[in-house]
């Protein structure tokens, strides 16, 4: 990842690839020491930021449950 002059990184949303295109989708950023997550429908709404740690503690625990995960 690129820093900005600035030394600011640039912020690079993503949302996964299962979405749909009708917007009803969270959006993940990935900074070096965090992750920040919000909602596709409000991007200029809040922000929730975890660290990376809790963000690979998400993944593990939705990706053992399998597809039927409801959190």
């Amino acid at each position: 990842m690129s820093v900005q002059p600035d030394g600011y990184f640039p912020i690079r949303w993503r949302k996964s690839r299962h979405s749909a295109d009708q917007g009803n989708c969270v959006e993940v950023a990935s900074l070096p020491a965090s992750v920040l997550i919000r909602d596709s429908r409000a991007a200029a709404g809040p922000i929730i930021m975890i660290t990376s740690i809790q963000w690979a503690k998400f993944l593990l625990s939705i990706r053992s449950k399998g597809s039927d995960f409801r959190p």
